[in-house]
C-alpha cells in the first residue's frame, strides 16, 4: 500500500529523497555516517540556532565531555560535535544550516520545509532534541558563569575535577532533581537542593532516599537571586521567599533540574506524541505513529538523555530506514 502511494505521489518531476534527518546531535549525525555508508545519501537540516542552541545540540553547551567512550582524556562538547559533522560529510552527507519550520507527513512523498527551500523525501529522522530548561539568573547567562560551574546536566558535568569535595546546589523539586542530588554526592562535600515550594514534586521514595542522604541539604520556600564568581562560580545568593532574607552560599556548581523541553512544536501535531510533547516510538525500535518516520535521540528519550545512548537511537533509526525503504521497494 505505501509503495504504490509513493509511487503515485513521485511521479512528478521534483527529486525525492531518500531520508533527510532533521537534527544535529549525536543521534542525528550517528543516523547520517549509517545512512550515508549505505549510500543513500542523506540530507541532514542541522539547524540555526534552534532550540535556541547552536547546531550540535545540547553537548556544544557543555565544556570538557569525559564520559563518551574513545576519549580518555575527555573531549571538549563543541569539538566532539564537530568532529561528528566532519564524519558524517565525509561520507556524503548533505548539511543544511537551515532549521525545518514544517513538515507535511499527510502525503506521500513527506514534505520538509525551511526558510529557504522545500524538499521531499520517502523517509524522516527525527532527532531535533530536547532543550533543558534554564532559569534566568542574574549572573547564570551565557555571557557570564555559564559552564563555569553552572550546568543542566549533573550526570554529563558532575563528575569533572572544579566540583570534587566542594559544596553543590541543584534547584528542583521533582525526581530529576533528586536523582542528580544524589548522584552530586558521590563527588562534592555536600548538596543543597534548592526549592521554591514548602513540598517537594518528587515520589515518596525519592523524597525518602534523599531525605536519608547526609550529605544532602534541602532549602524549602527558597530561590536562587544571584550566581557570583570572578572566573568561576563562587557562591550563590539565595532568598527565603518567607522571610525575605537574602544569604550568600558558597558553592563550586549550580545544576537546573528544571526539566526539559522536546523540540516537537514543528510537528504540528502529526505524529503521536506523549503528555510532555516527547515523540512515542515503538518499544525497542526507532518507529513513529507515521510509517517512513523515525526518531532518535532526547527527542523521544526523556529517560537517560545522555550523548552515547542517543548516538545509539540515531544508528537504530538508520537501520530501520534501510530496512523500510528495501521492504517497500524504494
Amino acid at each position: 500500500m505505501i509503495r504504490n502511494l509513493v509511487r503515485m505521489a513521485s511521479s512528478g518531476a521534483a527529486a525525492v529523497e531518500k531520508v533527510i534527518i532533521i537534527g544535529s546531535g549525536p543521534a542525528a549525525h550517528t543516523a547520517a555516517i549509517y545512512t550515508s555508508r549505505a549510500e543513500l545519501r542523506p540530507v541532514l537540516f542541522e539547524g540555526w540556532m534552534a532550540g535556541g542552541v547552536a547546531a550540535g545540540g545540547q553537548l556544544t553547551t557543555t565544556t570538557d565531555v569525559e564520559n563518551f567512550p574513545g576519549f580518555p582524556d575527555g573531549i571538549f562538547g563543541f569539538e566532539l560535535m564537530e568532529n561528528m559533522k566532519k564524519q558524517s560529510i565525509r561520507f556524503g552527507t548533505r548539511v543544511f544550516s537551515e532549521t525545518v519550520t514544517e513538515v507535511n507527513l499527510q502525503k506521500r512523498p513527506f514534505e520538509v520545509k525551511t526558510e529557504n527551500r522545500s524538499m521531499l523525501a520517502h523517509t524522516l529522522i527525527i532527532s531535533t532534541g530536547a532543550t533543558a530548561k534554564r532559569m534566568q539568573i542574574k549572573g547564570a547567562g551565557d555571557e557570564e558563569l555559564w559552564n563555569k560551574g553552572i550546568s543542566a546536566c549533573a550526570v554529563c558535568d558532575g563528575a569533572i575535577p572544579m566540583f570534587r569535595n566542594k559544596p553543590l546546589a541543584v534547584i528542583g523539586g521533582g525526581d530529576s532533581a533528586l536523582e542528580e542530588a544524589s548522584f552530586l554526592t558521590k563527588y562534592g562535600s555536600k548538596v543543597y537542593v534548592i526549592h521554591r515550594r514548602d513540598e517537594l514534586r518528587a515520589s515518596k521514595i525519592m523524597q525518602q532516599r534523599a531525605r536519608e542522604n547526609p550529605k544532602i541539604e534541602f532549602l524549602y520556600s527558597h530561590v536562587v537571586e544571584e550566581a557570583c564568581g570572578t572566573e568561576k562560580l563562587e557562591k550563590i545568593k539565595v532568598k527565603d521567599l518567607k522571610s525575605n532574607q537574602v544569604k550568600d552560599l558558597p558553592v563550586a556548581g549550580l545544576f537546573f533540574a528544571i526539566g526539559h523541553e522536546p523540540n516537537t512544536k514543528f510537528l504540528n501535531g502529526q505524529l503521536e506524541l506523549d503528555e510532555t510533547n516527547y515523540v512515542l516510538t515503538e518499544k525497542g525500535t526507532a518507529k513513529t505513529s507515521v510509517p517512513g518516520v523515525f526518531a532518535a535521540g532526547d527527542v523521544q528519550d526523556k529517560r537517560y538523555r545522555q550523548a552515547i545512548t542517543a548516538a545509539g537511537s540515531g544508528c537504530m533509526a538508520a537501520l530501520e530506514v534501510e530496512h523500510y525503504l528495501t521492504e517497500n521497494g524504494l
